[in-house]
């Protein structure tokens, strides 16, 4: 119970999501290529990182059936010295990893019933922040700007989220249609999925936002995408996202919360960013389009003005 509560305090959440964010975003660059056995090692971590950094490496071996072997080729696939450099890496995790909505539910429950006193808004803000923080560590310069650079010279971009992510692709698609108009949502409003997707071509651009559990909608779109040599963008927040490596490229970014669902925080600071860096590049013509929509939305009464 103890580690419950420590698992929620702020330092010991941001040490948790500095490690995880860093082992997997070496993990997603090397995934595609690690050998059966060697994904079956690293999905162990991942899921079991608590047990992994407190617990010897016999012990790892004989809870997940793998050799000891293995998990030392893995930690040198991945760009580490040996098996002991990686367990470092994780050691400060100070929660064991929650598996699904169900068990974080129960997770809350139990601190509630323990008597924890901490605000949840103290918890969640802190939670945020250490996702937030992470953006700037975890998230090359080179590759934020072949996003931006891909959705730039697009000839169109279709948005495509599912579940949780819905919102998120529908307030991308808010922003961007203020400066340009050739961004759409994929399958909305009964539209066809199928049919956006078979008019893509290598001009275009689908930008994803899939977390887990993925949608099937979205990893099939994903892959279709690619079938009709569209430019794909993946925004996750884990290194087995299905279709991850099948993106042009991808970001992993941060959702832990001490809630029963993911936190989209960070995501949303990284969507922003994109627009904003969108906008600043585009010269006078999304200058003037902004200005023209603002217009209208006044004169349709879509705006209050006092």
């Amino acid at each position: 119970m103890k580690q419950m509560k420590n698992f929620c305090c702020k330092e010991g959440f941001q040490a948790r999501t500095i490690a995880v964010v860093q082992f997997e975003e070496r993990l997603a660059a090397e995934y595609g290529a690690l050998s059966k056995q060697l994904k079956a090692a690293a999905d162990y971590i991942v899921k079991n990182q608590v047990d992994t950094a407190t617990r010897s490496l016999r012990s790892i071996s004989e809870s997940s059936d793998i050799s000891p072997a293995t998990y030392s080729r893995l930690a040198r696939a991945l760009g580490f010295s040996n098996y002991e450099e990686l367990r470092e890496m994780l050691r400060g995790a100070l929660g064991r990893s929650v598996s699904n909505m169900t068990d974080k539910a129960s997770q809350l429950q139990a601190e509630a019933e323990m008597g924890d006193c901490t605000p949840f808004l103290n918890k969640q803000s802190a939670a945020c922040a250490a996702n937030i923080g992470q953006l700037t560590q975890n998230i090359p310069q080179d590759r934020l700007q072949k996003a931006v650079r891909y959705l730039s010279n697009a000839r169109n971009v279709l948005l495509l989220g599912s579940l949780s992510s819905t919102g998120i692709v529908e307030y991308m698609a808010y922003l961007a249609n203020y400066f340009t108009s050739n961004w759409r949502i994929a399958g909305r409003a009964g539209a066809s999925l199928g049919a956006e997707i078979s008019a893509l071509n290598k001009n275009d651009v689908l930008l994803v936002v899939t977390k887990p559990p993925f949608a099937r909608r979205t990893i099939e779109g994903v892959r279709a995408a690619v079938r009709m040599g569209a430019k794909v963008i993946v925004i996750t927040d884990t290194h087995s996202c299905p279709v991850l490596a099948e993106a042009d490229t991808g970001f992993i970014v941060a959702t832990d919360s001490p809630q029963f669902f993911s936190s989209y925080a960070a995501t949303i600071v990284l969507i922003e960013t994109i627009i904003g860096m969108l906008v600043a590049g585009s010269g006078k013509a999304a200058k003037q389009r902004i200005f023209e929509v603002e217009c209208l939305n006044q004169q349709f009464g879509e705006t209050w003005n006092a």
